[in-house]
């Protein structure tokens, strides 16, 4: 059995390497990295941008595959929850399917569709990747089983601006 001195020592020696190092010393359980994702679904379904925040890391990074207006990565929690409720405007909802996990990493398989009247609807099976730490998501990266129909999708729901006006100032 270790001594109260051994293990306050061993518990600074660890505290003070993840201050050094920028890693966190005990990674979490696959059980709480897959409520992290439940809560962001749960909070996705009923259109709570600010419960979708909570779960977030503010330096989020949010791979958007395709060639469509909303595509790309989104750096930051900001840029991220607006891409959050562009889907919210165009009616877009998930339903999960399967949910994996390790300590790191949740995997979830969902269905992603639109019943927004007036535009190319999209009915697909989409998988991500998320990356977990201290209980946030940091990274997240979108898969489409059927990326031209999510492309025809945005760009039947999004127009970009034109020429000059859709360039950064």
């Amino acid at each position: 059995m270790k001594s109260p001195s051994l293990t306050a020592f061993t518990s600074a020696v660890a505290l003070t390497a993840t201050l050094l190092t920028g890693e966190q010393a005990m990674a979490a359980s696959p059980e709480d990295n897959i409520k992290v994702v439940q809560d962001f679904f749960a909070a996705y379904g009923e259109g709570d941008l600010d419960r979708i925040a909570a779960v977030m890391d503010e330096n989020v990074k949010w791979h958007i595959p395709g060639r469509h207006p909303l595509s790309g990565t989104k750096h930051g929690r900001e840029e991220v929850m607006a891409f959050f409720a562009q889907l919210g405007s165009a009616g877009f909802k998930a339903e999960p399917i399967y949910f994996g996990a390790d300590e790191n990493h949740v995997v979830d398989i969902h269905r992603g569709y639109s019943t927004a009247e007036g535009v190319t609807n999209v009915d697909t099976i989409w998988a991500l990747l998320y990356r977990i730490e201290d209980g946030r998501i940091v990274e997240a990266t979108n898969l489409s089983a059927d990326q031209d129909a999510a492309n025809s999708f945005f760009w039947s729901r999004y127009q970009l601006a034109p020429v000059p006006e859709r360039l950064a100032k």
